[in-house]
């Protein structure tokens, strides 16, 4: 089974290792009811998961074939993988990409335009290593447009028989959400969001700027797709996926003034819950920092890759915080470069960057070890070669370094590609893998799991994963306390924005944790809650009896001291 994961993650190109050997340790350690908890219920791409998550479905969606004689819509084939993927792409349903589909397409020899045969298609899902297709078409006869679904369960080599919704051809966008909707049903039989509540929590997108978005994507030269695009947003100004893929196309073309004016239109404050406009804002702003990296705004740049990191701190992010930190003559560089190596050891240039910066701190020592490093891995490279030997000592110099090492070192590396689509994959899948481990294991070590992931994924700065992590592993073994105090620590550590919220959340589950069984941690975690909130005296008694449980612990020892200083702060006239 490692074998075909490692096969599958090699064809991918997938390669966050920090976390994935972790994962592989955690399956092969030895040691390793539903029932409603606060908070199970979570905004999940439009849907709500409550209880039990599914792990590892891997889908895509092929363009559907147009049964009607109107070829001027044929765009709307293309619309629905893309709308799909919008809308149904998800920690636990990960959506295949257009890209991801083309490749594959090319892979099989098949034009991008052309539709192909069942067999071919079944052959391009299985290539495409999916547990669904989804295969359909639609027509117009001048008045309704109806559209059909079929889902092909690859896994169990079985077709499900067609849905169909009808609609005019304005409500088009209405018809997409409801088609997605029976898919969803399909999968998941117990999804619980009704058809009308999830249709009308999808905001439609005009026709006619979806068409334009559609014909842009379709285009064949950078300027189709700009007039495209530029359309789109003008027909609708809120259009994000639009103006997202406007600002690409400009930053593709080396324009970067017009390119940043168009992410910028990608606001941060519209980032809500729902991963839809979560992902777009991502993808955004690091686009919005390589084109002001370009454009020598580093100032935005930097703020730019902030916000990313902040929500999905992915190694080429850390990378690329780290560059614009040295242009800007910053000393924590190394740090980000460090986190960058961290999340993906297998990567040359992180740890080519990492010994520009310590060369020109005067850590050559530090700075050879990574140079070494980055050559074991790609040993073809001049640059870190050259200044790998300007560090070392010639025979008869009597130690000392040649003159070339006070000549200009080179300059960081910077990282354009943006692969937060391979990181999806990669966990749905590890998911997969974790389910069909645990499937026959006792709920404690399969809840036991799903905890410690979590707590590396949190350690690792993928909150929203680690949440996720901890809700499962409460559905699975209720009668476990560690899932409830992990999930409430992470909430409670959260001082911004919705900390609020998220406050009320972690007090529920430290004390649902509590009613299962006392524990320090839980006390503790109540502790902080009420410091937060000044209630002082609550504070000291939930203090008192996490040292009761046990009196030497660190953590409780350190907040009765802050305790004590706030108090002694608090008696000051």
């Amino acid at each position: 089974m490692m074998l075909l994961l490692l096969c599958r993650y090699n064809r991918l190109v997938v390669t966050r290792a920090a976390v994935f050997v972790f994962v592989v340790s955690l399956f092969f350690c030895p040691s390793l009811r539903a029932q409603d908890i606060p908070g199970s219920g979570r905004s999940v791409g439009g849907q709500t998961v409550f209880g039990q998550a599914i792990f590892g479905h891997t889908m895509v969606v092929i363009p559907f074939e147009n049964a009607s004689p109107t070829p001027d819509l044929e765009w709307l084939g293309e619309s629905f993988p893309e709308t799909f993927h919008q809308q149904l792409n998800s920690p636990v349903l990960y959506v295949a990409s257009r890209d991801e589909r083309l490749r594959a397409y090319d892979r099989q020899g098949i034009p991008a335009g052309v539709h192909a045969s069942r067999a071919t298609l079944y052959r391009l899902a299985e290539q495409m290593d999916v547990d669904y297709a989804v295969l359909g078409s639609y027509k117009y006869d001048g008045a309704r447009l109806t559209a059909s679904a079929q889902l092909l369960d690859m896994r169990a080599e079985k077709l499900s028989p067609a849905v169909t919704e009808s609609a005019p051809l304005a409500g088009f966008g209405t018809l997409q959400s409801a088609l997605a909707w029976d898919l969803l049903r399909m999968i998941r039989t117990d999804f619980s969001v009704p058809k009308d509540k999830y249709i009308s929590s999808v905001a439609p997108v005009r026709l006619d700027a979806l068409e334009n978005y559609i014909r842009g994507m379709l285009a064949s030269t950078a300027e189709e797709k700009v007039q495209h695009y530029r359309e789109a947003v003008r027909l609708n100004p809120e259009y994000a996926q639009a103006w997202l893929q406007l600002g690409r196309t400009y930053y593709a073309q080396r324009a970067y003034e017009p390119a940043i004016a168009a992410l910028g239109q990608v606001q941060q404050s519209s980032v809500v819950s729902g991963l839809v406009s979560d992902a777009v804002a991502r993808e955004a702003n690091f686009y919005l920092g390589l084109a002001a990296f370009a454009h020598g705004d580093f100032a935005k740049s930097e703020s730019a890759f902030a916000f990313v990191a902040a929500r999905l701190p992915l190694a080429e992010v850390y990378n690329n915080l780290g560059v614009v930190a040295t242009r800007r003559g910053q000393k924590k560089a190394a740090d980000y470069f460090e986190k960058a190596i961290q999340n993906d050891p297998s990567d040359a240039d992180y740890h080519f960057n990492l010994g520009v910066t310590l060369t020109q701190s005067g850590d050559r020592a530090g700075a050879a070890r990574e140079l070494h490093t980055a050559l074991d891995r790609r040993p073809n490279d001049s640059e870190a070669k050259m200044l790998l030997d300007s560090l070392t000592p010639t025979a008869g110099s009597g130690g000392i370094v040649p003159s070339s090492a006070t000549s200009k070192a080179p300059v960081e590396r910077i990282k354009r590609n943006y692969e937060e689509d391979a990181f999806r994959q990669m966990t749905t899948q590890m998911g997969s893998w974790a389910e069909e481990r645990f499937a026959r294991s006792d709920p404690h070590a399969h809840a036991r799991f799903h905890v410690e992931l979590g707590k590396e994924l949190l350690a690792h700065g993928f909150t929203a994963e680690a949440e996720a992590e901890f809700r499962h592993a409460a559905a699975v073994d209720p009668s476990s306390t560690a899932p409830l105090t992990a999930l409430a620590a992470a909430l409670a550590q959260d001082q911004d924005s919705d900390a609020r919220g998220d406050a009320r959340e972690a007090r529920a589950l430290a004390e649902a944790s509590l009613r299962i069984r006392e524990s320090a941690e839980a006390y503790l975690i109540l502790a902080r809650l009420d410091l937060r909130e000044n209630r002082m005296e609550a504070a000291a008694q939930n203090i008192d009896r996490a040292l009761q449980l046990e009196p030497g612990n660190q953590a409780g020892q350190d907040l009765k001291r802050t305790l004590a200083a706030k108090l002694a702060e608090k008696a000051q006239p």
